[in-house]
């Protein structure tokens, strides 16, 4: 029987995949929308029928995604009890929007906070507290987010368990640890994809003998030694990105229409791959066909899209109506910002003024730019050949992970425009 105080899960015929919690079960798992209703085929039920969406038994984004809600309580509220709509007018963003809600019930899935994304108030736990403290020491920091990222969370201590302490198995075999946890088919990569972004992100994953292990929790903790600087204070921990979901304020406007075209073409399965590309047999080229069939390719399979680079529809260097097309209406763009490639940063800009979704990807040998460093950007090693190549796969699930974030989230989505001069679309609609 309902509780007086439960609310329905509302169904909208446009509405993304949101994360469900009721406001009295604050780390409950998350429920997944169903999706709209359709009319039944049996002509004597003459009903409606609905479509069943997986829940995940996990949670929808990475710890490391999910932490900025905790440190954004140790920045604005001293680490108490605070407030969720002035938390988050504090972070100049919106309280209701998709993505916040998705922050706000991941974080209570990893066990940082509590309270829902309708709770009147948001409050760290312990652990959690411990996990987002500026001053806490490093040892103790990682011990706990350990504890909430892995170990803390069923699928993924079940593939921990049964992996740790030995060499990395392939993704496929990830895969069936996932289903022997109970893990549901539809989810099952998206779980594997989240375990190995937490499990790098934490340094449970180490290179060694040339190939990659899952290491212990004791000895991911041993490399740190017995005690450290306060983990908050330094440089973003190893495999740890700068870009933070909390950073970001809210979108303002809606998306910008995109410039009519003439162009027939279906664009509906592309990914438009923004990237330097040079002569054949220059070392820009290399770089851009290594990057592109190695990494790219592969991670767009999971998803069934296809990779398009700019050399595939015009020639290498050239900013044609049809790269604009490409970049302007394709449902996702993947940025390659190796090697400060001009006309990477040109048509990046361009994608930017669109409000579509986009994944950044840059060699940790270069230099991210202050502008564009605080989104949804992969790392990836290519220092030399013995260490990009026992990351790989690593590096392709990190991919296809934040493409298929970049793509739950849609339109409109963040960049330097909307966070730094969200009045942009309403000058060019005047």
């Amino acid at each position: 029987m309902p509780t007086p105080n439960a609310k329905p899960l509302r169904l909208r015929s446009c509405q993304r995949y949101l994360p469900y919690m009721a406001d009295e079960a604050n780390t409950e798992p998350e429920q997944d929308a169903s999706e709209p209703e359709s009319a039944s085929s049996d002509e004597h039920a003459g009903q409606k029928t609905r479509k069943r969406r997986t829940a995940r038994p996990f949670p929808g984004t990475s710890f490391l995604e999910a932490l900025p809600l905790a440190e954004a309580i140790q920045t604005h509220g001293a680490g108490q009890k605070t407030r969720r709509l002035s938390l988050f007018e504090a972070l100049d963003r919106s309280p209701d929007s998709g993505p916040t809600r998705k922050l706000i019930t991941s974080s209570a899935q990893y066990g940082i906070t509590t309270g829902s994304y309708s709770a009147e108030w948001l409050e760290l736990t312990a652990k959690g507290a411990i996990a987002s403290s500026p001053t806490a020491a490093a040892r103790a920091q990682r011990a706990a987010r350990l504890e909430l990222a892995i170990t803390g969370v069923v699928p993924f201590n079940v593939i921990y368990e049964k992996y740790r302490g030995s060499r990395l198995p392939t993704v496929e075999i990830l895969r069936d640890a996932a289903r022997d946890a109970g893990v549901e088919e539809p989810v099952v990569a998206e779980c594997v994809e989240t375990f190995l972004a937490n499990a790098r992100d934490l340094g449970l994953v180490r290179t060694i003998g040339g190939s990659e292990h899952l290491v212990t929790v004791d000895a991911a903790l041993e490399a740190l030694g017995s005690d450290g600087p306060p983990a908050g204070t330094g440089a973003h921990m190893e495999g740890e990105t700068p870009a933070s979901p909390i950073q970001a304020p809210a979108a303002r406007t809606a998306a910008i229409t995109a410039p009519a075209t003439s162009s027939s073409e279906d664009l509906s399965d592309v990914c438009f791959v923004i990237s330097p590309i040079g002569d054949p047999g220059s070392d820009e080229r290399k770089h851009a066909d290594l990057v592109l069939s190695s990494l790219i390719e592969p991670a767009l399979a999971e998803l069934g899209l296809r990779a398009v680079r700019a050399d595939g529809i015009s020639k290498p260097g050239l900013i044609t109506g049809q790269v604009m097309d490409h970049v302007s209406r394709a449902p996702l763009v993947i940025a390659d910002l190796s090697l400060e490639n001009p006309n990477v940063y040109y048509e990046l800009a361009l994608r930017h003024a669109t409000r579509k979704p986009i994944v950044q990807l840059i060699r940790t040998a270069d230099r991210l730019p202050f502008d564009v460093g605080q989104y949804r950007t992969v790392f990836i090693d290519m220092s030399d050949i013995y260490t990009l190549v026992p990351q790989i796969d690593l590096h392709r699930q990190e991919i296809t992970r934040q493409c298929r974030a970049a793509l739950d989230e849609g339109a409109p989505a963040e960049s330097p425009l909307s966070r730094f001069y969200p009045q942009f679309w309403e000058q060019i609609a005047e």
